[in-house]
């Protein structure tokens, strides 16, 4: 398959260059990538007509390029989230690309969890957020990324585009043996750094569900599908079932107790 990823030098777009290696990448990136062995197309996603070369021949899109960070000010935010997905789902609407998968977060979302930290993060807790909660963003981030998810739709309706949002939780940079339990050194910990693990392990996306979950996608025929992406945690608050039936992802592992 002719795949192009954009926000291939990120964290997440490291990975799946590594685990997709088999199929024909493309890179969109604003920079050289220096250890690239796949093509490299130089554009900012802000600029379409400078990223609408990328597109062409492509069968499959995955779009990472963002301001990401949660603290992300308005400028980033409105150049690479709101400007960058419009001119994104363009350039493929007008090289004719037939599916997009779309990197979104559980930060379009996170004002639900945050009304009902910290006790929501308890392992004995049972409350679990679907699918189809109203947008509650915590962030321009965040609500950059319901903006992108509305677009993505109106795409999909207006243009035929199949496109699926992956609202996704923690990815770490290290390996997945290194993740750490809530309550190792709980003695040490202060009650915030206490939280910030417990609510890690309820959010966090093993980089090898990682990877399988964008594999996944890349083989649905999906029209349209917003849907969460968390490993199988044992503190589970974002509803995974959306996941396993829209586009067949089914997480291999879990965070520790």
């Amino acid at each position: 398959m002719k795949i192009l990823i954009t926000g291939a030098g990120g964290r997440i777009g490291q990975l799946l260059r590594a685990d997709l290696a088999e199929h024909d990448l493309r890179l969109l990136a604003r920079s050289p990538i220096e250890d690239a062995a796949e093509e490299v197309v130089i554009g900012d996603v802000s600029d379409l007509e400078a990223i609408r070369p990328a597109f062409v021949g492509v069968e499959s899109v995955i779009h990472l390029a963002a301001a990401s960070e949660v603290g992300s000010d308005w400028r980033p935010v409105l150049s690479a989230n709101i400007e960058g997905a419009r001119n994104v789902l363009e350039a493929a609407r007008l090289e004719g690309v037939p599916q997009l998968i779309y990197a979104s977060t559980t930060h379009t979302v996170a004002g639900h969890e945050r009304a009902a930290a910290p006790q929501v993060y308890e392992l004995e807790q049972q409350q679990t957020f679907g699918i189809d909660i109203e947008p509650r963003p915590d962030s321009l981030y965040g609500a950059s990324k319901v903006f992108g998810e509305a677009l993505g739709r109106w795409y999909s309706d207006a243009h035929g585009l199949r496109v699926i949002c992956l609202r996704i939780g923690y990815v770490s940079g290290r390996p997945d043996s290194d993740f750490e339990s809530p309550y190792e050194g709980e003695e040490e910990l202060d009650p915030g750094e206490l939280k910030m693990r417990k609510r890690m392990r309820a959010i966090w996306l093993s980089r090898r569900d990682c990877a399988r979950l964008f594999r996944a996608a890349l083989a649905s025929d999906a029209r349209w599908a917003v849907v969460y992406a968390t490993s199988d945690n044992p503190r589970q608050i974002w509803d995974l079932e959306p996941a396993r039936r829209l586009i067949g992802f089914e997480p291999l592992d879990s965070a520790p107790r």
